[in-house]
């Protein structure tokens, strides 16, 4: 009688040891898996993209990976700027060793002067390399063919303008190459650009004139 009971003591001790190496089992087994899924999830918020998933900046709406504001080429080009890269001014600027030339795709007395010498007016106002010089270049050269006061005079109207425009610009490249600009026309239209002297040299393009050529005088004023 007495060794059943010892018989049945050791087997349920036996038990009670077998539950106990389980439930150790268990909770090695748990504590491995909660470890791993901590690493995974400190792993993968502690990357600079998850952490702006999870915290997000205010600069990240206004300005989305796929725009740059600050960045030239998200910059829509210049009227100039589009036309010379399409091939619309029929020129292309030539680097020299000493200094720079344009080649024309045909003799510039050929060309006809509308809307030409208007685009190139409007190019007076590039900063930007080769728009400026091609510009100004083309500008000047196409002044110099045989006909040019008979072809520049009827586009008085649509030129001033364009001239008051780089006249009163905030860049002094840009005034200096349109007053140029102005007066090799004068040289070329002669008298006839009298009449719009009064609509190109208005009191505020004067003041900035006179602000850079203070020994300038108009004979408007």
């Amino acid at each position: 009688m007495q060794k059943s009971e010892c018989h049945g003591g050791v087997q349920l001790r036996n038990r009670g040891a077998d539950n106990c190496d389980q439930r150790t089992s268990s909770s090695i087994q748990i504590k491995h898996r909660t470890t791993v899924q901590q690493g995974k999830s400190s792993s993968s918020t502690s990357s600079p993209e998850s952490a702006r998933k999870f915290h997000p900046r205010p600069s990240d709406k206004l300005n989305p990976k796929t725009i740059n504001p600050f960045g030239e080429q998200s910059r829509a080009p210049s009227a100039f700027a589009a036309i010379y890269s399409k091939g619309g001014i029929p020129c292309r600027l030539v680097h020299g060793s000493v200094k720079h030339r344009l080649q024309w795709e045909c003799p510039p007395e050929n060309l006809p002067f509308d809307p030409l010498l208007i685009t190139l007016a409007e190019g007076l106002r590039e900063t930007k390399h080769p728009y400026t010089f091609v510009s100004k270049e083309g500008f000047r050269e196409l002044l110099l063919v045989q006909g040019a006061p008979e072809k520049a005079v009827p586009l008085l109207p649509r030129l001033v303008p364009v001239l008051k425009a780089a006249l009163v610009h905030l860049d002094d490249d840009v005034f200096a190459r349109g007053l140029n600009a102005l007066v090799q026309l004068s040289v070329v239209v002669g008298p006839s650009l009298n009449d719009h002297l009064k609509h190109l040299l208005t009191s505020g393009s004067l003041i900035i004139i006179k602000s850079k050529i203070p020994t300038y005088c108009s004979i408007c004023c």
